[in-house]
């Protein structure tokens, strides 16, 4: 259109505005603009970039990516419901249930969380499935708090490259932790390595052990494995005088067991999942085996593995934890474990507050809320990824005095540290060390 025409048009976010240019305009056009085909909007030129600055503000307020509306955020995850750490189940049982609560409350920023929680069996096919269907036929957000570390493995190539936000996951070996590598994908568990806590404690406490480890035969085992021989060092007298893995495929590891026993060692550490740790303790004791034993957080339940091996063969255990323990007497008036009581009993009712694996998932909800919350009105994937990636000394319910929550850019990881904790009678006591 000639700039002497008597209309000039702009065109904003497929809206057109017609301006009007009396001193080009024919004398029809000025007399008995009704007529027109176009009806002009009267406005000066500098209400053109006004217009222009507001519609581009407006348009920056809300952003979404996939899964995202004015009142609903479409988030997935899968959990081994089923299969041979169907042990860890009650995560997804008590994230869905924080949800439900968050809902019923209003939500996130206004908007309802539609948390699509699925069996993934612990299988890297199953796995790999689900979380292909939680993107391509769901279209989520974000796949959040999913559950293990093989199947974290089997879908993290495939989240990363279609540049889904797998975030927060209940998982802790090195490869999760990988900005360089798999930067759309962030941890939530503490690092396994860093049970190379057991390592350094072992050595102040029993300098001349003699160690056996039993661990799963895969990057969860063989990361806590890695873990304790860097804190245990090369120098020191407490040395590692047999290992045994298995397979998750197994029955039992009673086998395994008495290998290790064989051995001649005095110290047992167990980086296991749940139904093989309780094997394993209980195991133990029929063989009239009674080294000193520590058990890798992931397995220090006392709902799901201490009371199936039986709590007098855990006595005098070690472990590490990051959390509060609702059935420790020292909590007892606590005020957020009173608050994860009460939640327990109304969201996820079928669940026990004393089961740390129950006790993980409404830490891990928490977390992916805040998360979200974080995001505001601009819920892409993008920036998902950004306020996951940005959290400085965050605090969530039930995390121990002085745990926090920190990571960056260049270090995914939110745990800086853990406190380590003795099994006495019926609960895990805190040590000072």
């Amino acid at each position: 259109m000639s700039s002497h025409a008597p209309y000039f048009h702009f065109r904003k976010f497929g809206i057109v505005v017609y301006f009007f240019n009396a001193s080009a305009a024919p004398a029809s056009a000025k007399t008995n603009m009704g007529e027109s085909m176009r009806i002009p909007i009267l406005v000066s030129a500098s209400a053109l970039f006004t217009l222009g600055a507001l519609l581009e503000a407006g348009a920056a307020d809300k952003q979404y990516g996939p899964g995202v509306t004015d009142t609903e955020i479409k988030i997935g995850q899968t959990v081994p419901y089923s299969g041979p750490a169907s042990g860890f189940s009650s995560y997804g049982r008590v994230m869905t249930g924080y949800f439900q609560m968050l809902n019923e409350a209003g939500g996130i920023n206004g908007r309802k969380i539609n948390l699509i929680s699925v069996d993934n069996a612990f299988s890297p096919p199953k796995a790999i499935e689900q979380t292909r269907k939680l993107v391509d036929d769901d279209g989520v957000l974000a796949e959040v708090g999913t559950v293990g570390t093989v199947p974290n493995i089997a879908v993290q190539k495939y989240l990363n490259q279609n540049k889904v936000p797998q975030v927060f996951i209940s998982a802790g070996g090195r490869r999760f932790n990988d900005p360089q590598a798999f930067p759309w994908t962030v941890p939530f568990y503490p690092p396994f390595e860093m049970e190379g806590t057991f390592g350094k404690f072992i050595i102040k406490k029993f300098p001349n052990a003699k160690i056996a480890v039993l661990y799963q035969n895969d990057d969860y085992g063989k990361d806590y494995l890695t873990g304790l021989k860097a804190g245990l060092g090369s120098d020191g007298t407490a040395k590692i005088v047999a290992e045994a893995s298995y397979e998750l495929s197994y029955p039992t590891v009673d086998s395994e067991v008495l290998k290790l026993k064989a051995s001649g060692a005095d110290t047992l550490v167990y980086f296991t999942t749940p139904k093989f740790a309780a094997q394993a303790i209980k195991k133990a004791n029929e063989l009239n085996w009674k080294p000193v034993q520590f058990l890798a957080s992931p397995v220090n339940s006392i709902q799901g593995v201490l009371t199936p091996a039986g709590l007098d063969n855990a006595q005098g255990a070690y472990t590490t934890q990051f959390a509060k323990q609702a059935g420790d007497p020292a909590w007892a008036e606590d005020g957020e474990v009173k608050d994860y009581v009460a939640f327990m009993k109304k969201w996820a009712p079928n669940d026990s507050p004393n089961d740390f694996i129950a006790l993980s998932g409404y830490i891990n909800a928490q977390a992916i809320a805040k998360g979200l919350q974080r995001c505001g009105d601009n819920l892409t994937r993008e920036n998902l990824l950004a306020q996951a990636t940005s959290f400085n000394k965050e605090r969530v319910g039930m995390l121990l005095p002085g745990i926090e929550l920190s990571n960056s850019k260049e270090n995914y990881a939110p745990y800086r540290s853990l406190r380590m904790a003795i099994f006495d009678k019926a609960s895990w006591k805190l040590l000072d060390e």
